[in-house]
């Protein structure tokens, strides 16, 4: 995870320590990293429409909650992430999967590479 990510995630555990502590035995400690206020999960459809709220209220481009997924992987692999990596990122089982649904990618990949190979020996426009 990127250290950004990891910080606002370790003060985000210490405040739900403290909501713990205030709460005592009211709250219901399944170990979530975002439950409700009392501990306990959101129903799952509920960060989708949260989701669906805050992209009205600023004013974006519609998308799914899922399709940040997506966006992930597509600017890894389009800043030459290896996709080995992009593919263990996600959970695919094996990165011909990762390949197969991200190959709208690969076109501009190809064309990098091509350009890479031209600077290597020595080939300019």
């Amino acid at each position: 995870m990127p250290h950004f990510l990891v910080e606002g995630l370790r003060r985000h555990r210490i405040q739900q320590t403290r909501e713990r502590l205030r709460l005592g035995p009211l709250f219901l400690d399944h170990r979530l990293v975002c439950p409700r206020p009392d501990g306990s999960p959101w129903n799952p459809d509920h960060l989708s429409s949260e989701f669906s709220k805050f992209i009205r209220r600023q004013d974006l481009p519609r998308i799914r909650f899922h399709d940040l997924r997506h966006t992930h992987a597509t600017l890894m692999l389009r800043v030459n992430e290896h996709p080995k990596i992009v593919s263990e990122r996600l959970g695919h089982s094996n990165v011909s999967i990762t390949l197969d649904t991200y190959s709208h990618v690969l076109p501009t990949m190809q064309r990098e590479a091509a350009d890479k190979i031209d600077d290597l020996l020595g080939e300019k426009d």
